[in-house]
């Protein structure tokens, strides 16, 4: 079976995009790679599966995970479509969160077999590729504790959240992924309780910096740092 792992990630930019015909692709290219790995335990002549690294910015969306609480969205669904803010619930895992304008979202189906078996060490991977990116902009991004995603100020009174992250998994194929504000309107933040996590603040590398950041440069960073965590190759 190692002969087959497949290190090789193929990268696709959407650019702008919906929600919802994302989530589908994302759901359709998991299926794809499930139901290649049930042929190859069948068949003489296995193939390896293939791996996907969505980039794409979302216009307003607010989305609800499985585990999440409807109580931590803070307007009802009418006052979001007055502000022009779709809302979905979604089968990742994770509480609530939003997505928009000036984010880098990336969506990772990896048959994670091609890598290690790991939920746990996936998700600290991806942390792991958005903390070093933000230290090459002089950020000290981190962990917190029983919190996934990552973080500045960690255990102070200005903690605040500047990636978020949900993930599913299926037959340890992934889906959804990570959130990384860049030049993100913060106030739409204001109409949920993030992550569903009280009395903790969201940033963005524009709010730290003081200066709108290219999302195509951040986009190249975070890919760098991906692949090198991985152990993997990307596919443009």
């Amino acid at each position: 079976m190692d002969k087959l792992r497949n290190p090789l990630v193929n990268v696709i930019d959407l650019g702008q995009k919906s929600y919802k015909p994302v989530w589908d692709l994302q759901e359709e290219k998991l299926q794809s790679i499930v139901d290649l790995k049930r042929k190859n335990r069948d068949s003489n002549h296995k193939q390896p599966t293939p791996n996907y690294l969505i980039w794409v910015e979302h216009p307003p969306v607010i989305t609800l995970g499985k585990s999440g609480l409807p109580k931590h969205l803070l307007i009802n669904e009418d006052q979001l479509k007055e502000k022009g803010v779709a809302f979905f619930k979604t089968n990742r895992g994770g509480d609530i969160t939003f997505h928009g304008p000036g984010q880098l979202v990336g969506y990772p189906i990896l048959d994670l077999e091609n890598f290690f078996t790991d939920i746990h060490k996936y998700l600290r991977l991806l942390e792991e590729a958005i903390i070093l990116t933000l230290k090459e902009y002089g950020l000290s991004a981190e962990r917190s504790e029983g919190e996934t995603g990552v973080w500045l100020d960690v255990g102070t009174p200005f903690a605040r959240k500047i990636c978020a992250m949900g993930v599913k998994a299926s037959r340890w194929v992934t889906m959804h992924g990570f959130a990384l504000n860049v030049n993100t309107d913060l106030r739409y933040f204001d109409y949920i309780i993030p992550c569903g996590i009280q009395g903790k603040a969201v940033t963005s590398l524009k709010a730290e910096l003081k200066r709108e950041v290219p999302l195509e440069e951040v986009k190249e960073k975070v890919l760098h740092h991906f692949c090198a965590l991985f152990k993997a190759k990307a596919i443009i």
